[in-house]
């Protein structure tokens, strides 16, 4: 079988056998490094290296936009600070979340703090790709406990239970 991103996914043995979790851009090839893993993490890598790259370049504009504007050296350090602390908290909320699922509600209270500093995501996105798929270890841990699990829910009794013999 072939997904949109023309990755394989494992074919299931039967109904209702689990299929690992598509990545972004990666779809199922984290499962067997195979169909361009390698040239896909190198190709993630290079772009969120790039993007964080250009977003600097715009965040410099920011700065110089603020120099002409001759905001005065508190609000500069303000916005500097900001940015800063906000691109080290989305950097370490980004990789947490490479680890382990997070909190829905507590993603929903911090989006405006991950806006802000989008370079951190983009950095913990390039340190990540540099390793492994982003997520990938999540993926492949909650991958192999549900195969466990199925294995375990379809694995069959040996013997016919009304034939067991009952001590008397």
């Amino acid at each position: 079988m072939s997904d949109e991103t023309g990755t394989q996914e494992t074919p299931a043995g039967s109904e209702g056998t689990p299929r690992p979790e598509p990545i972004r851009f990666f779809g199922t090839t984290w499962l067997n490094h195979d169909n361009g893993y390698t040239p896909r993490r190198i190709a993630a890598a290079t772009g969120s290296l790039a993007a964080a790259a250009a977003s600097c370049l715009v965040l410099r504009f920011a700065y110089e936009g603020l120099q002409i504007a001759d905001t005065g050296s508190f609000v500069t350090l303000l916005v500097i600070v900001m940015f800063t602390v906000c691109s080290a908290l989305a950097f370490r909320t980004t990789w947490d979340g490479f680890g382990k699922r997070p909190d829905p509600d507590r993603q929903a209270s911090l989006r405006g703090l991950l806006a802000i500093g989008f370079v951190g995501s983009l950095l913990a996105y390039f340190f990540r790709s540099l390793t492994e798929a982003p997520g990938e270890k999540l993926h492949r841990e909650e991958y192999e406990s549900a195969l466990k699990l199925h294995e375990k829910r379809t694995s069959r009794r040996t013997g016919n239970p009304s034939k067991k013999r009952r001590r008397t």
